[in-house]
C-alpha cells in the first residue's frame, strides 16, 4: 500500500480512534469514581495512608471495571452500547464486592486493617467476574443479535 493511501486510512480512522478511547477512558472514570462513592470505606485515603490491602481491593476494582469496557470497545460500533455494558460492569462489581463481603464479614474494616488475605479473595472475584462479563460481551465477528 503506497505511503499516500496509509495516511488517508490514518486520517479517516483516527477521529474515530479518539472518540472510542476516549469515550471508555471517561467511561473508566465515571465508573471507578462511582464505586469508590458507593463502597462503604474510602479506599483513596486508605491507600494514601500506606494500607496495600485497600490498594490490592482498589486495583481489582479498577481493572474488573477496565475488562468489560475494553471488551465492549473491541467489539461495539457504538458509544452508546459502550456506556449501557460500563454501567453494567459497574453495577456487577458492586455485586461482587457484596457477596464476598457476605462470606467474608465486614471487608471494610478488614481492608482498614490491611488484610490482604481479604483483599486478594476480593480483587480476585471482581476480576473474575469481570473476565466473565467480557468473554460475554466479546463478538469477533460484529454480529451482535
Amino acid at each position: 500500500m503506497p505511503i499516500g493511501a496509509e495516511i488517508s486510512a490514518f486520517d479517516a480512522a483516527f477521529p474515530r480512534f479518539l472518540m472510542s478511547t476516549g469515550a471508555a477512558g471517561l467511561m473508566l472514570l465515571a465508573a471507578s469514581t462511582v464505586y469508590v462513592l458507593l463502597t462503604p470505606w474510602k479506599e483513596l485515603a486508605l491507600v494514601r495512608a500506606g494500607n496495600t490491602a485497600a490498594g490490592v481491593a482498589l486495583a481489582g476494582a479498577i481493572g474488573g471495571l477496565a475488562i468489560p469496557i475494553a471488551s465492549t470497545l473491541a467489539s461495539s460500533m457504538t458509544v452508546e452500547g459502550l456506556l449501557i455494558w460500563g454501567a453494567i460492569a459497574l453495577l456487577m462489581q458492586l455485586i461482587a464486592y457484596r457477596l464476598v463481603d457476605l462470606l467474608l464479614r465486614d471487608i471494610p474494616g478488614r481492608l482498614a486493617k490491611d488484610e490482604m488475605g481479604a483483599a486478594i479473595l476480593l480483587a480476585g472475584t471482581k476480576l473474575s467476574v469481570a473476565a466473565i462479563l467480557a468473554a460475554g460481551l466479546w463478538d469477533p465477528v460484529l454480529q451482535r443479535l
